[in-house]
């Protein structure tokens, strides 16, 4: 009787580990501007209902999924924004900035993103060209990297993930 012939069998190949997300050493800046601290609270049918706490949490874990850190602030005096830009020059690896009406208005807050060699995104949780035409016009803008409005807080992810992709 004939012996059955053997095939040769290639090993299986191992499943390659998931690709490991390198991490940014710096982290990255979420600023956020006058009001923004009542969220949630303030005219939720134009800001929704999601409070800034729980913005800086669904932040904090989009970043971690992209291999970044965040340190993220909120402030009513402009002083205190243009501060945390400044640190942001040496200790961040880009900003992410919703300056609220001060996108507007702080000729400050642009000389001192202006100062940044690192990715600045301006975000904005309402669509502000549907809003009032005072609103339609932003000091920051032009030293941004990119702009994000009218997305809700999505918006803030999606400004992680664009930082991520500069550096």
């Amino acid at each position: 009787m004939a012996r059955p012939s053997s095939k040769a069998v290639a090993p299986k190949a191992k499943a390659k580990p998931a690709a490991k997300i390198k991490a940014v050493a710096k982290p990255v800046y979420v600023l956020n501007g006058p009001n923004l601290n009542l969220l949630g609270q303030r005219e939720p049918h134009i800001y929704g209902s999601t409070t800034l706490a729980a913005i800086e949490k669904q932040v904090a874990a989009r970043a971690k999924t992209l291999g970044l850190a965040v340190i993220c602030h909120q402030s009513n005096h402009e002083g205190e924004l243009i501060d945390w830009i400044q640190e942001a020059r040496t200790m961040g690896s880009g900003v992410v900035i919703n300056a609220g009406a001060y996108s507007h208005t702080s000729i400050s807050i642009h000389d001192a993103l202006a100062t940044l060699d690192i990715p600045v995104i301006e975000v904005h949780i309402s669509n502000v060209y549907k809003r009032e035409a005072f609103r339609h016009h932003s000091m920051i803008s032009p030293v941004a990297t990119g702009v994000i409005c009218g997305l809700g807080v999505v918006g803030y992810d999606l400004a992680l993930e664009a930082i991520k992709s500069k550096l």
